[in-house]
């Protein structure tokens, strides 16, 4: 099965009759000891969240927002992937596939759709125009769940090939950071033939051990960045990469439960000054949660740390890769790391702000990026 079918998200009073009802459930914990985010997301800050998503939050007219843009699902290795196709108006236009991650979503894409596809209304030339297919992990959102063991981040590339191809595009490049960025490694790293080029804004190359005697200032940094998420930031992705079915029926059961769960890691991975709100709004912190909560997928995506953590491929990409790093990513590397890995690196940039959360955060600097990357290309 080929066919390309159009799907728009669609939520029933039902679900959000539910939702409701288990927020004026909510059994709170106690308050944390220390009077910061040290312990975790802190008690106040989630029951202003919980008043919020309960009393003054409108899904349908974010959902709206949403569903502006022309969504589909297609069946590829026997699961129904859904995907945003936007279509620039510029005859020229670049394909490019861009790949989220975990927590994130489609979502997190919003602000940058209209400037890649329409250049010309965003302050870029009628050449920077791209073609954006924007697909949802296997588990996430809207996509359907593995049921059975295999969809790991090498199946997921490949399938992300035959999505571009079913697509009618056979010269493509591609985008990511978290999940993404790894995804869209190993498209590079497969080079089936139909990818030109990649783009990432967590690209992950180790630190070379033939220069670990002179590190610059940017690697010392580097390291001390991957200390601190082993040290302090790492117990999420023990649990899902160890036991995400035993993690899944807290996230199923308590819509704060699984909003907690992730809003943390915005507080954490963003360049926030100290909480998320200042970097992206509290309704599009909401429409990320309820990318996983609606589906019931806190489970079916934490299982892409199951099949994949911890076993990356790091194998060299002879493809050109552009990197962009932002200061508050939680991995970094540097371009001498980074050419080592990658051996045709047209594009390397060191951000000033900006985390993460690339396309939430700093969406202008990211498109600016991505046009730089692959002017190069066209």
């Amino acid at each position: 099965m080929t066919s390309i079918k159009p799907f728009n998200i669609q939520t029933s009073e039902q679900e959000l009759n539910d939702l409701k009802q288990r927020l004026a459930l909510t059994r709170w914990p106690d308050k944390e000891t220390p009077p910061d985010w040290s312990q975790g997301i802190p008690l106040s800050y989630m029951i202003e969240i919980h008043d919020y998503w309960l009393n003054q939050y409108d899904w349908p007219a974010r959902l709206a927002l949403l569903n502006q843009w022309p969504g589909f699902k297609t069946e590829i290795d026997g699961l129904g992937i859904h995907f945003l196709h936007i279509k620039s108006a510029e005859p020229d236009a670049l394909p490019l596939l861009m790949t989220h991650g975990w927590p994130g979503s489609i979502v997190e894409f919003q602000k940058i759709i209209g400037p890649l596809t329409n250049p010309t209304e965003h302050g870029g030339l009628a050449s920077d125009a791209f073609d954006l297919v924007i697909p949802t992990l296997p588990g996430f959102g809207y996509s359907d769940k593995p049921v059975s063991p295999g969809w790991n981040i090498d199946s997921i590339a490949t399938a992300w090939d035959e999505l571009m191809i079913r697509l009618g595009y056979d010269r493509y490049v591609a985008q990511g950071g978290d999940w993404g960025s790894i995804v869209t490694a190993q498209i590079g790293v497969q080079n089936l033939g139909h990818c030109i080029g990649i783009h990432m804004n967590m690209p992950i190359a180790p630190p070379d051990p033939n220069n670990m005697d002179n590190l610059t200032d940017q690697e010392t940094d580097a390291l001390k960045s991957m200390q601190f998420y082993q040290d302090h930031d790492s117990g999420y992705s023990k649990q899902q990469s160890t036991r995400p079915q035993t993690l899944g029926y807290g996230l199923a059961d308590s819509p704060i439960g699984q909003a907690a769960w992730i809003l943390e890691k915005f507080y954490q991975w963003m360049d926030c000054d100290g909480h998320p709100e200042n970097v992206a709004s509290r309704d599009e912190l909401l429409d990320n949660v309820m990318m996983y909560w609606l589906p019931d997928a806190g489970a079916s995506s934490a299982r892409i740390y199951w099949e994949s953590f911890g076993s990356t491929n790091l194998d060299l990409i002879e493809l050109p890769v552009g990197c962009t790093l932002f200061p508050k990513e939680i991995f970094k590397t540097s371009e001498r790391w980074a050419r080592a890995r990658f051996t045709n690196l047209i594009h390397f940039e060191v951000m000033e702000k900006g985390g993460h959360f690339a396309a939430f955060e700093q969406p202008q600097a990211l498109v600016d990026q991505i046009r730089s990357c692959f002017r190069q290309l066209r």
